[in-house]
């Protein structure tokens, strides 16, 4: 009983070494592709193979084949450029580009490329086209036609990018300065501009109150040629009664304010008044 029961045993155990070593050899032959992932087989006779592999989990021969996995997503890289414009201004320009691979392209760019086919590929073609247009237009031009200057990359880096296999979803300028000696100059310029605007002005208000100063002194000399007419036709009378009226003023003015109660005696006045 005891023989049967350490056989039974030994029998299982074996079985149980099988199973495991069936299941290892399962699973190293098994790879899983992940959502929007693509894979390509590099086999070691044939070498790549032209079919893609889509996404789930997938059987491959160990040892023979070797799954080279891609990321198919959209994704955005950055690619600074320094560049000259027509003017010969030094112009320092960034470009985000959305880009991903064409599944079907992904044999050949393997073969051509490799797996870091977007380091290889977007900062040449990149330079290459920015160099092209921005060559096209003067400093001035780069800020006013922005919109013309990013539409023309666009189309010129999208064609260069479908040689090689990679599809460019946005293209767009996020940054644009040029070098510090033009800035300086666009610098002093609105300065010199400001301060012309500036003088422009003053000359205005001088011209204004030129006039003005005309226009008093015309209304200054009629005043004056009216006063001595009615000097003229009254004599000393209109004198008198301007004195007389501004005494009564002062009068009222003295005859409200609470610290003053009588007129000191001996003290001139505007208008003499009898004793």
């Amino acid at each position: 009983m005891a023989q049967q029961l350490a056989s039974l045993f030994t029998r299982v155990g074996q079985l149980g070494f099988g199973v495991a070593v069936v299941g290892g050899v399962l699973n190293s032959a098994l790879y899983n592709v992940d959502a929007g992932h693509r894979a390509v087989i590099f086999d070691r006779f044939v070498g790549v193979k032209q079919v893609v592999i889509g996404e789930g989990t997938h059987f491959f021969i160990p040892w023979v084949q070797k799954p080279i996995l891609f990321d198919a997503r959209t994704r955005p890289r950055n690619v600074p450029v320094v560049t000259g414009s027509k003017d010969l201004q030094t112009v320092n320009i960034t470009l985000r580009v959305l880009f991903r691979p064409i599944s079907d392209s992904l044999p050949r760019i393997y073969t051509t490329l490799g797996p870091d086919y977007e380091d290889r590929v977007l900062p040449s073609i990149t330079n290459e086209v920015l160099k092209a247009v921005v060559a096209r237009y003067d400093a001035g031009e780069l800020i006013t036609q922005r919109e013309k200057v990013s539409r023309n990359v666009s189309e010129q880096l999208t064609e260069r990018s479908a040689q090689f296999g990679i599809i460019l979803d946005d293209i767009s300028i996020t940054h644009l300065t040029f070098g510090k000696e033009f800035t300086q100059a666009v610098e002093l310029k609105q300065v010199a501009q400001q301060e012309a605007e500036r003088a422009k002005f003053l000359v205005e208000k001088a011209e204004q109150e030129k006039k003005a100063a005309v226009i008093s002194a015309d209304g200054d000399a009629s005043a004056a040629t009216l006063m001595a007419k009615a000097f003229g036709d009254a004599g000393e009378g209109l004198v008198e009664l301007r004195r007389i009226e501004a005494s009564e003023d002062i009068a009222y003015r003295l005859a409200k304010n609470r610290n003053v109660v009588y007129l000191p005696n001996n003290q001139s006045t505007l208008l003499s008044l009898p004793q």
